[in-house]
């Protein structure tokens, strides 16, 4: 059987979510925890890898159980106003393993539909960055999750130049080029806003992001927010299709990928097909 997993994080203490020999992350800590809730090891797919320090509030992944590993595991530990629905049971036993203050939680499990693949079946991923720049202040308890600014940012020339990048483009000029990867990205939204304390917030949405996209280009709508460029300047510079030092790509912890959005049940295997095509801008 195939599980979907919803997932939240603080990325603070990870060294991202990807597997890694000696290091501490998302992935190798849920694998596992799953593995000792399951008593074999298990491979989790997931809807968009976050780098180190990104946190996420609504992550997707999967992982395929034996069905004999799965009775093996629910047999017996059906109690409470839970014992009706196995992958509660399940869902709270992970979190048991992970530990009650853990800074990685399953907030849910159920069973994935036919076709459902976390990674290739999503359609979009959405983001959510936040600033504190001199307008808003330093707020201690936010420091995790937001990137101070020591400027007075110009959110509505931000946000102009936000919306100025919307629609399918290649954006080799904000993403870390890796070898044989595509850029090419559909951005739906991209958006600025300031919150009821003054921090800045961006609302960022595409079909998928390639490696420090999304960081990317906060820094260049900073840049447009301090007066060093303009929205025009940001169009150029991805019409460019090369990296530049015109901005600075800014730290993972203002990150949170906030969730992942998937098409209807019958239409999950057909995205995944199309998602496993190499994109092009035909």
């Amino acid at each position: 059987m195939r599980i979907r997993l919803d997932i939240a994080y603080d990325g603070s203490h990870f060294r991202g979510w990807a597997r890694q020999p000696g290091l501490r992350t998302v992935q190798g800590t849920l694998e596992d925890a799953l593995g000792r809730v399951l008593r074999t090891e298990t491979r989790l797919v997931v809807a968009g890898r976050t780098d180190t320090g990104v946190h996420a509030t609504g992550q997707v992944a999967h992982v395929d159980v034996d069905d004999e590993v799965w009775a093996a595991a629910t047999a017996h530990r059906r109690r409470g106003p839970e014992a009706s629905d196995p992958l509660a049971v399940f869902a709270r036993r992970v979190t048991g393993v992970l530990g009650a203050y853990s800074d990685v939680v399953v907030t849910r499990s159920s069973p994935a539909p036919d076709g459902f693949d976390a990674r290739f079946s999503a359609v979009w991923r959405r983001y959510e960055y936040r600033i504190a720049d001199l307008t808003a202040g330093y707020d201690p308890l936010e420091r995790h999750r937001t990137t101070g600014v020591r400027a007075h940012l110009d959110e509505d020339a931000m946000d102009a130049a936000a919306r100025s990048l919307i629609g399918l483009h290649d954006f080799a000029a904000y993403c870390k080029p890796r070898p044989e990867a595509t850029t090419i990205r559909t951005l739906l939204e991209f958006e600025w806003r300031r919150d009821q304390h003054g921090t800045l917030v961006a609302g960022i949405k595409a079909d998928a992001f390639c490696h420090s996209m999304v960081r990317a280009l906060v820094g260049a709508c900073v840049a447009v927010g301090e007066g060093r460029l303009d929205d025009d300047d940001l169009v150029a510079l991805r019409d460019a299709k090369q990296r530049t030092s015109e901005f600075k790509v800014l730290a993972a912890r203002g990150l949170t990928l906030t969730e992942v959005g998937y098409p209807a049940d019958d239409l999950l295997a057909q995205r995944a097909g199309q998602t496993r095509a190499r994109r092009s801008l035909d």
